[in-house]
């Protein structure tokens, strides 16, 4: 799922070189926090979050096939 992430993140960003998704593990559920470079924060996001919450819904359907939680954080 780290992959599907950065692979998204990465065409999605000018900067491809400075995505970075990092995992968090915990017990019941996986954080995900993906970094961007400050410039491609609003293409990340999309217009009223639009496609960050495209992201987490592809997310949550990959877990779902693999019977797992998750959650995807943005951070700047």
């Amino acid at each position: 799922m780290k992959e599907l992430i950065e692979l998204i993140a990465k065409k999605l960003v000018d900067h491809p070189e400075d995505v970075q998704v990092r995992v968090i593990e915990g017990d019941a559920e996986h954080c995900f926090e993906l970094r961007v470079h400050p410039e491609d924060m609003g293409k990340v996001i999309g217009r009223s979050g639009r496609t960050a919450k495209a992201m987490r819904t592809l997310l949550n359907s990959a877990a779902s096939k693999a019977d797992a939680r998750v959650s995807l954080q943005i951070v700047e």
